[in-house]
């Protein structure tokens, strides 16, 4: 994101279950339908190549263990608010749609069911978090998983992307040490900064924040979703009072922020009367990055829009809108 001192920041890191790019193609194909001499004379990058990139990712994890590697796709299915993601990427890809009642682990090897039988698969990209993957391992009721799944994966016989464990990048209190992170294992300076974090599991840092906490946002640490995020500056007596009993009851379980504004953009909305106009709305961007046998960026990205004005919160679960966003090359 931009603040309006001008400096990027990176707000947030998602490794687990990352989405979202569906709507960055979507959003192109509309753009390349209703302007497309004005793609070309802006010499606008592709972002159709994203499937054909993610599969090569996949293939490329396989290979080192497997010949010709056998990919799916495994969905919670059709209730999730990214199911269509689910459905396009697999489509584009050109590889099985699964829920975890179409596979079966045995002999630590992983199976999917099909009419002829059970056809074995070597990687599986999953769209379910953690707790959910396995009922031997993890949650018991889960419906969602595949039962002997992480012993297949400890044999050997398959592998997981994205894999068990990643979900640690996303915590928000994990956030705030990645720039010392990227010194200590690269020996490097982050080109970027982050937005100025305070764990409130220290009790010094805590009492600053509780005595003041209007003056910030704090986020749960493990949510995600724009869920559980309150802006003090914008919250009511009451709403800071609730906060304030949940921090005190388990400070590790958020982090506070101060308020960084983000930038604008012209977006158009609709009146009361129903006629539309040009407002600003704040933004923020999302890449997409692919780690394979080497790096891939996507030469594009996810701009999500806060469609209600002066609303920070961009999450499309909280009401949030998106744009095409625009790499620029030659002009064709």
């Amino acid at each position: 994101m931009r603040g309006d001192d001008g400096v990027f920041r990176v707000l947030e890191d998602n490794v687990r279950t990352p989405s979202g790019v569906s709507y960055a193609l979507e959003n192109r194909r509309i753009t390349a339908r209703l302007m497309p001499q004005v793609l070309r004379a802006s010499g606008v990058r592709p972002v159709d190549n994203y499937p054909a990139d993610l599969l090569a990712c996949l293939i490329e994890m396989g290979a080192e263990r497997f010949a010709n590697p056998t990919v799916a796709l495994l969905t919670p299915g059709p209730f999730n608010s990214a199911f269509f993601e689910h459905v396009f990427l697999s489509q584009q890809m050109g590889i099985e749609l699964v829920e975890g009642q179409d596979l079966v682990c045995t002999e630590h090897k992983l199976w999917m069911k099909n009419v002829h039988g059970l056809k074995r698969v070597h990687v599986l990209y999953r769209r379910i978090d953690d707790d959910f993957l396995d009922p031997v391992v993890f949650r018991p009721d889960s419906q969602l998983g595949v039962a002997g799944l992480t012993a297949a994966l400890r044999a050997g016989n398959a592998i997981v992307a994205n894999a068990i464990g990643t979900g640690i990048a996303d915590d928000k209190a994990v956030y705030a040490y990645t720039p010392d992170m990227i010194r200590y294992y690269l020996g490097e300076q982050p080109l970027l900064p982050i937005v100025e974090t305070f764990l409130l599991r220290d009790p010094e840092v805590r009492a600053k924040v509780l005595r003041d906490l209007d003056q910030y946002v704090i986020k749960p640490t493990g949510a995600s979703g724009g869920y559980g995020v309150v802006i003090g500056p914008r919250a009511t007596e009451r709403q800071l009072a609730e906060l304030r009993v949940h921090i005190e009851r388990n400070p590790r379980n958020y982090i506070a922020q101060l308020p960084v504004k983000l930038s604008v953009h012209p977006t158009l909305v609709e009146e009361a009367d129903g006629r539309p106009r040009l407002a600003p709305r704040h933004i923020d961007l999302r890449p997409f990055v692919l780690l394979g046998g080497a790096p891939r960026v996507l030469a594009g990205g996810l701009t999500r829009v806060a469609l209600r004005e002066g609303s920070l919160i961009v999450n499309s679960s909280q009401g949030g809108g998106s744009k095409d966003t625009w790499v620029l090359g030659p002009p064709c």
